[in-house]
Formats: structure tokens, sequence, C-alpha cells
């Protein structure tokens, strides 16, 4: 009985120590952070990388935002804990604007800015005093004026800063050009479905959301090497946070590249270092 009872006793102390190892195994600690991105392409990636992230032990949660007002109050405010869907011109201007401290966690992908028109099939068709319609989003003002600069269209003063560059910093302009830039980024697709003015520029984002391909229906496009890279931005202080590092890790690695080439063929273009 003795004997019995002794083996009974280490059976008991064996399953408890068991079951001690399994509950340190399924007890693996779980960051969850949330990010704020525009639909297309920006929130497609990062559900992409989700399944990725739960085996790192990071938990997305993307929250999807139908504007460029929004995600960085968003995250100024704590309400996100980075966000996905600027270029750092944009963040430069938004701190400038709003005494903000954002900062990148680094590039992702390029969204090639393009012109698309119903009426043209090449810059060089606009007539003299062809309409061009362009966003309100100033910090992409230099990347229009370069499309039309390295048309031959107009030329720039002196000295002038592409990636704070304004409309005003047009030295000459040989079709006597009206650029008119008043509007919503995400109402541009529809201006150029409605065929309203000769040419639209659209950012590829949006352009992707409407059905088109930037690569193939654009009459001039952004080249690959432009500087407009989108990134991850978090707050200053951020950027080294583990969650934060697997997330760029995962945004970046070479699968993520290829399914971001092959999701998009050519219109969103990857972007693998800073």
């Amino acid at each position: 009985m003795k004997k019995k009872g002794i083996l009974g006793l280490l059976a008991v102390a064996a399953t408890a120590i068991l079951l001690v190892g399994c509950g340190k195994s399924s007890s693996t600690k779980t960051t969850t952070i949330t990010v704020g991105a525009s639909s297309v392409p920006h929130a497609q990636i990062l559900k992409h990388v989700q399944p990725e992230l739960k085996k790192e032990g990071v938990n997305l949660k993307i929250k999807v935002f139908q504007d460029y007002v929004l995600p960085n109050k968003a995250l100024a405010s704590k309400e996100l804990d980075a966000n996905y869907f600027q270029h750092i011109p944009f963040l430069d201007n938004w701190n400038k604007e709003n005494n903000g401290s954002l900062v990148s966690a680094g590039k992702v992908h390029l969204e090639p800015i393009g012109v698309y028109s119903k009426k043209v099939k090449s810059l060089k068709d606009l007539k003299d005093g062809a309409t061009v319609l362009v966003s309100s989003n100033v910090a992409d003002y230099g990347r229009v004026l370069t499309l039309f600069r390295d048309a031959g269209l107009i030329t720039l003063k002196k000295g002038t800063d592409l990636t704070s560059a304004t409309f005003n910093d047009i030295k000459t302009n040989k079709r006597n050009l009206k650029f008119k830039h008043s509007y919503e980024a995400k109402l541009m697709p529809t201006f150029y479905k409605n065929n309203e003015g000769d040419a639209v520029v659209i950012n590829a984002n949006y352009a992707v959301q409407a059905g088109l391909n930037p690569k193939k229906d654009a009459i001039a496009l952004e080249k690959s090497d432009s500087p407009y890279a989108n990134i991850v931005a978090v707050r200053k202080g951020d950027k080294n946070k583990p969650a934060i590092k697997k997330l760029m890790k995962a945004l970046r690695s070479k699968s993520t590249q290829k399914w971001i080439e092959k999701k998009y063929k050519g219109a969103i273009l990857p972007v693998s270092a800073d």
C-alpha cells in the first residue's frame, strides 16, 4: 500500500509539472497594435502581413480611413499606434502646420502619381490653355510639377525645392496650362470618369481603388526612383518598440515585396530599404 501511495503521489506531481509547462507554452505574451491606413493598398498590405505578425506575438488591428486628414490626428492623440498612408514630405508638412512630432518608422512602397485624360494620349498633346485638375494636397505639388517639367511643358524657378514646391514656383508655362488645385484627393477619379478638365492628376491608391491601372491608364507616370515612398509613421520615441520593429520587418520582407508586385502588377512598387 505504501509503495502504491508513493507511486500515486509521484504521478500527481508529474502531472502537475506537465500542466505548468503547458501553461507556460500557451501563455505567450501578445502585443496588440492598431494601425490606421488608407483602404487601398495600405490596408490590404497590412492584412496580408497579419498572419505573419500573429506568429510573432503581434495582434495587428487595422483602422481604415478614407481621407488624408484624420490619420495623423488619430496617431498624435494616441488613438493609433502607427499609421500607413503618407510619404515623408506630407508628414513633414503636417508636423510643421500642426506643431507635431510624428516620425517615419520606414518606407514600404511607392504609389506613382499619374496624369489621366480621356481627351489626349500624352502630356505633349495638351492644347494651349488646357485645364489640369490637381488635388489640394500641397505635399504632392512637387511631384506634379516634375511630371510637367519632364514633359517639357513648364520650367521652374532656379533653386526650387521640389519637396516643398507650389505652382507659384513655375517660371515658364509654354502652353498656358491652368492648374486648378482645390479638390480632395479622393474625388479625382470621379472627375476623370466624368471627363472634367483636360487632364486629372490622381494618386495611385485612389486610382487603383477606382479600377484604374496607373501603369496602363496614365498618360504620364511618376518614375520609380521618386523620393515619395509611402511610410509607416509613429509617435516620436515609438520607432524602436518591438511590435513596431516586427511590423516593419514583415512589411519589408522579400515575400511581402513579391506579393505587392504580383498583386498590383506594377501599379504599386515595393521599396526594400530607406
